[in-house]
């Protein structure tokens, strides 16, 4: 399966795969201690074992490299979601038929008898209303303005809070 073999390190002989690793980790050297290099990104590991240990049915490694990384695959990341390949196709194609121009084939529509309140409505339904003017108090005009309107931007007025 060229995923097996023999690890050799003086005589003594240890079985080994290699197995892929759930993300890709990138690997970092330093020349003078402060700026780091990229060197590789690694996305395999060789698992050496003992002569007597069975090897490793799956072809990806559950955990990472570090322990943060411990069951990292299951933590995560998604799962592939389960799509029906016709729902797929038949929205691929209402997508293609929507860009050139046309229109969609596959419409189910619930309620086409609008009333035009209820139109009126639905369009203004993100809108706020206005605030409601407040009534002044009768004060009499010192005349401090010059005949300028008044510019204040003083929250007593407003009423909608």
């Amino acid at each position: 399966d060229g995923r097996t073999g023999t690890f050799v390190i003086g005589n003594d002989r240890f079985p080994a795969s290699v197995l892929d690793l759930p993300c890709v980790v990138e690997s970092y050297k330093t020349y003078d201690d402060s700026a780091l290099v990229k060197t590789a990104d690694v996305g395999q590991m060789i698992l050496v074992r003992e002569s007597g240990e069975a090897s490793p049915d799956v072809v990806e490694y559950r955990h990472g490299l570090t322990p943060p990384m411990r069951d990292a695959r299951k933590r995560r990341f998604r799962r592939e979601p389960d799509l029906n390949p016709e729902l797929v196709q038949r929205v691929e194609k209402d997508l293609v038929n929507i860009m050139s121009g046309g229109t969609v084939e596959n419409l189910d529509i619930l309620d086409t008898n609008f009333s035009d309140a209820g139109d009126e409505n639905a369009r203004n339904a993100n809108k706020k209303a206005p605030p409601a003017a407040a009534a002044k108090p009768e004060v009499p005009d010192t005349g401090g303005n010059a005949g300028e309107p008044d510019g204040s931007d003083s929250d007593d007025s407003d009423d909608s809070m």
